[in-house]
């Protein structure tokens, strides 16, 4: 099948546009060495925007001559672009909002991520190196704005999700952006680009500026394209940065129906909330949908209970079909958040004070033998047992989307989940839902599992 490109030469906007000689020299090299093929990689997803494609493979496959090369010239650089999808472009032009996006891309994979690999300041073997890791890509992204109220309202939920649930994330959008509230996503299609397209409308009926923020990370870029309406993109090197950036930046969070990589959210927040000296934490969590999605919800909250007990499901509420109420709920949430900001000295715009440990921290490598060795029993204190329960769903992910897990399981096969049988049997409940209702891939394709469960409490046997 044939696929419309366009080959163009780009200039950066914003802080590339100004380079030493010397920095423009060494991102040269490192744009032509070790760390190419990634930026391509996250390049030509970006340039995908707006193409329903949820697989990188196939991504790949279709634009093989794709190419993107550094220019060094006097006054900087330039990218000299071959094979790129023309959707990406307007009358031979390139969308304004997609060469910004081109641009986080350079700023973070290959500037940002030289100067921090290595470094000895930024210490990836302690929970306070890693939150500093990322404070400094936030930074160097500029989106830590100061002397801001606290705003920021991140909204999780899946990428493939229903038309009518879609429309739904666009009016609890739209109702945020009426209180002044901005968003953060995953910059994704979906339930990722519908409540910045809702709050859009918002912020432009009150004559408001809005910021619509994005994190992704490399494995999931070509996934989950950035959507054209995120004005802010950050890209982390893994899925545990990107996580603790959402919830050191966000004052509350809305989750929307999704996946199991929404799951992976939910159990990564509710795991720190759960930890003891995070006890007191103002951390307003709403999961909301249309009236047709309360089934849904219903059995995220028979899981969570099953698994994690009551108290994780004190931490959030649910509400339904109702999007003024959920922004409502936020904004009395946020003042709670402020209020206790102030009383601690903490800073509006970083969460330092919330405790995150090694375990939420730690990039998970999601591989046969890994995910056998899980440890899903309750004989640990529940915000552990989250974090070995967002290790399996992130794993899950990887296998459904990410381009290195669906080549494992093209070459080992499925993923096998071993745990007891008072979790393997919620999980996989929860899990055949998502499957029964579709919300495991964008595309009309049968979806094919990457995983078994296996409800026993002994390790699996080595194949």
């Amino acid at each position: 099948m044939h696929y419309d490109i366009v080959d163009t030469q780009v200039s950066p906007t914003g802080r590339l546009e100004v380079l030493s000689r010397a920095e423009a020299a060494s991102l040269l090299d490192r744009g032509h060495g070790g760390l190419h093929e990634l930026f391509r990689n996250c390049s030509l997803a970006v340039l995908n925007c707006g193409n329903e494609l949820d697989d990188g493979q196939e991504l790949l496959e279709r634009y093989k001559s794709f190419d993107i090369r550094l220019i060094s010239r006097e006054r900087g650089i330039k990218l000299d672009i071959s094979g790129a999808p023309a959707k990406a472009f307007v009358d031979g032009k390139m969308i304004t909002g997609i060469q910004e996006h081109l641009f986080a891309v350079l700023r973070d994979v290959i500037y940002l991520g030289d100067e921090i690999r290595g470094n000895p300041k930024f210490d990836q073997t302690t929970p306070d190196g890693v939150t500093d890791t990322v404070f400094h890509i936030l930074r160097n992204a500029a989106i830590l704005q100061p002397m801001t109220n606290p705003n920021l309202v991140v909204c999780w939920g899946g990428h493939s999700i229903s038309r009518e649930e879609y429309d739904y994330t666009k009016l609890v959008g739209y109702e945020l952006g009426l209180r002044g509230m901005d968003i953060c996503t995953g910059c994704g299609p979906g339930a990722m680009k519908g409540p910045m397209k809702g709050a859009a409308i918002g912020h432009a009926k009150q004559r408001t500026g809005g910021r619509y923020i994005g994190f992704t990370e490399p494995g999931i870029i070509a996934a989950e394209a950035p959507n054209p309406i995120c004005n802010e993109l950050v890209i982390f090197p893994d899925i545990e940065k990107r996580l603790e950036a959402f919830v050191r930046t966000g004052h509350g969070i809305v989750v929307f129906p999704g996946g199991v990589g929404t799951a992976e959210e939910i159990l990564y927040l509710l795991g720190i909330l759960l930890h003891p000296d995070n006890a007191d934490f103002p951390f307003p969590l709403v999961f909301t949908g249309p009236r047709g999605a309360e089934a849904y919800f219903q059995g995220i909250d028979r899981f969570l209970g099953d698994t994690l007990g009551p108290e994780a499901q004190r931490h959030y509420k649910i509400i339904i079909d109702d999007p003024a109420g959920v922004a409502r709920e936020l904004r009395a949430g946020l003042q709670h958040v402020r209020d206790f900001r102030k009383r601690r000295q903490d800073a509006y715009n970083f969460n330092w004070l919330l405790r995150i440990e090694r375990e939420f921290q730690q990039p998970f490598l999601p591989t046969h033998e890994s995910m056998r060795q899980l440890h899903l029993r309750k004989d640990q204190p529940s915000h552990r047992l989250a974090a070995n329960l967002r290790r399996a769903f992130s794993g899950l992910v990887a296998g459904n989307v990410k381009a290195e897990g669906v080549r494992q399981i093209e070459k080992h096969g499925r993923f096998e989940i071993f745990g007891e049988p008072a979790i393997m049997e919620p999980m996989d409940a929860l899990l055949s839902s998502f499957v029964e209702q579709r919300r495991m891939k964008l595309s009309g394709k049968e979806y094919n599992p990457c995983y078994r469960i296996v409800g026993t409490g002994k390790p699996a046997p080595r194949p």
